[in-house]
């Protein structure tokens, strides 16, 4: 594969992933939300390729809108 393919897979799939990360956490902070939960929730992504784990990012999203 050339690097112009393997360049634009890549970024096709980054805005894939990007996409569907961003529905799925508003989705799941909405939900705890609706649950009575405030202040913030943990959060965990783990990237992996072949079966391999490659990198795990951890951070907390807060629930409150900040307005």
């Amino acid at each position: 594969m050339s690097d112009d393919g393997f360049n634009m897979s890549l970024r096709k799939y980054l805005k894939r992933v990007g996409v569907t990360s961003q529905q799925s956490i508003e989705e799941a902070t909405r939900k705890a939300r609706e649950a009575g939960k405030s202040g913030e929730v943990d959060a965990r992504m783990v990237l992996t390729i072949d079966g391999e784990e490659i990198n795990v990012v951890e951070g907390k999203i807060t629930l409150e809108s900040g307005e």
